[in-house]
């Protein structure tokens, strides 16, 4: 029988926030009457009410399998899972759980060196070290790509005590790994490989789209619900596939210690509905979503000034798949970065894109996307192209510097928990940071606790600060100070 049209955590949590239980615990706001009451109006009571505890019989406790364990049960079903598990701090919870999982004291990882900055904190708190593997980098776009398989299969040669290998896909940009062959590659030296498909959650649900990572051979698989198939900011999935390379009961030992003893049904509630759309509703949204999005890509390829970026790169390095709800916009042409495109866009038009970086815009669009939004963005760009293109002017791209690339000095965690001296950026080089810091948008680190600061590093910093990134983890945000490690 097929359950996937039901939500049974959702409607567990609707039936008894809604019957006017008396309630005598937390949370304090008692579903409305306790609430502030500017917050009470802008949520309203009936968000309120399903902001229940855990713990409530009928809806995570009491007879078996719950609302909850069903709910589970449905999204495991859903994306081919032999267990899932509902997050409530996103991708990053998950991240922290597979590291202490998979990564324990002094244990390695083969990781790819851009992958978010989430798994090397919880490589900080399992004490696991990270031998990294570089991703295809796109020279033109300054794009990092997927890790290619001859580049897992060196790094887990010169790794050959690994217990496992983490790679992305998609990425940022929504370019896709060949995660198959990477697949065999792990498998082929003992290791399970662990996919962070945060960007993917929709994989697998339309013909059109990439397949999903747990069918292409992924161990675990990390899907953000919450960026693209509806549920709400901060929850996502974490998906273990059948075969047993991964042991589930210590994953879930690892689960439980990173998650809040409160966390919100309502996020729950989310990703339950979210499940419900996306199997049973998904592939006739994904399917007008795709159609509007490649009238969108038309429009957007006539901006002068304009390329979009996509499926011409698939079969180049790093590149065996490409996710068509990205839009990818080359701004180069215009004489602007992408930093100042989007904020144009943003002034003139009230427009908030995803992501912008020295080159390109990303606009994320999401499971079922309004044609009429898309069309309307289409003649926003153009319009603010129109207004600030600098003739003759074409900018070139900052390159990552090859340090990047290079191995760690000493764990990630002696790093984070070191004695640290605060120094001068100038006088940091040669020392190893104690600080994981990355460029905002997109949130590749580049720099990590446990790495020596190069003066290529620093430059790069620099430089993206001055093309309008901000800087994420940085104990100085102005990057005139940093901590590395004490050498005393």
């Amino acid at each position: 029988m097929n359950e996937q049209p039901s939500a049974p955590y959702l409607d567990a949590l609707v039936a008894h926030g809604f019957r006017g239980s008396g309630r005598f615990h937390v949370p304090g706001h008692k579903g409305g009457p306790g609430a502030d009451p500017a917050l009470r109006y802008a949520l309203g009571d009936r968000a309120l009410a399903l902001d229940l505890p855990q713990d409530i019989e009928g809806i995570d406790i009491g007879p078996k399998p719950t609302p909850y364990e069903r709910a589970e049960h449905l999204a495991a079903e859903a994306y081919g899972a032999e267990r899932t598990w509902f997050l409530t701090n996103g991708a990053t919870q998950g991240n922290h759980a597979l590291a202490l999982a998979l990564a324990p004291l002094g244990a390695k990882v083969v990781a790819q060196r851009n992958s978010h900055a989430s798994l090397v904190d919880g490589l900080v708190l399992s004490g696991g070290m990270p031998s990294f593997v570089a991703p295809a980098y796109d020279h033109d776009l300054g794009m990092a790509n997927g890790v290619q398989p001859d580049a897992l299969r060196e790094a887990l040669e010169r790794t050959p005590d690994a217990r496992a290998a983490f790679i992305v896909s998609p990425t940022y940009y929504g370019m896709c790994a060949d995660v198959a062959g990477c697949a065999e590659v792990a498998h082929a030296a003992g290791v399970p490989l662990v996919v962070d498909q945060a960007w993917g959650p929709h994989f697998g649900f339309h013909p059109d789209l990439p397949a999903g990572a747990l069918s292409e051979g992924a161990d675990a698989v990390l899907t953000s619900t919450h960026k693209i198939v509806g549920s709400l900011t901060q929850s996502a999935m974490l998906h273990v596939a059948p075969g047993g390379r991964i042991d589930t009961g210590r994953l879930a030992r690892a689960v439980r210690i990173v998650r809040s003893t409160s966390q919100s049904a309502l996020l729950f509630a989310s990703l339950d509905a979210a499940r419900r759309q996306l199997a049973v509703h998904g592939e006739a949204l994904l399917h007008e979503t795709l159609r509007a999005v490649a009238a969108a890509r038309v429009k957007l390829a006539s901006v002068p000034g304009i390329k979009v970026v996509g499926e011409e790169l698939v079969g180049t390095p790093g590149v065996a798949n490409w996710d068509p709800l990205r839009i990818v916009l080359d701004v180069r042409g215009t004489g602007n970065t992408g930093y100042e495109v989007a904020d144009a866009l943003r002034h003139a038009y009230d427009v908030q894109i995803e992501l912008a970086t020295q080159a390109t815009m990303v606009l994320l669009v999401g499971l079922a996307e309004s044609a009429v939004a898309l069309e309307r963005v289409g003649g926003d760009v153009e319009e603010t192209v129109k207004r600030i293109t600098k003739p003759g002017s074409t900018l070139a791209v900052l390159a990552p510097p090859a340090s990047l690339e290079q191995q760690m000095a000493v764990a990630p965690r002696d790093a984070f928990l070191g004695e640290a001296d605060l120094v001068a950026v100038d006088d940091a080089v040669g020392r190893i940071s104690c600080e994981s810091i990355a460029g905002y948008p997109p949130g590749i680190p580049a720099l990590l606790p446990g790495e020596r600061i190069t003066a290529a590093t620093i430059a790069y910093l620099r430089d993206i600060v001055t093309a309008g990134a901000r800087l994420h983890g940085a104990s100085d945000p102005t990057f005139r100070t940093i901590n590395v490690l004490s050498e005393g």
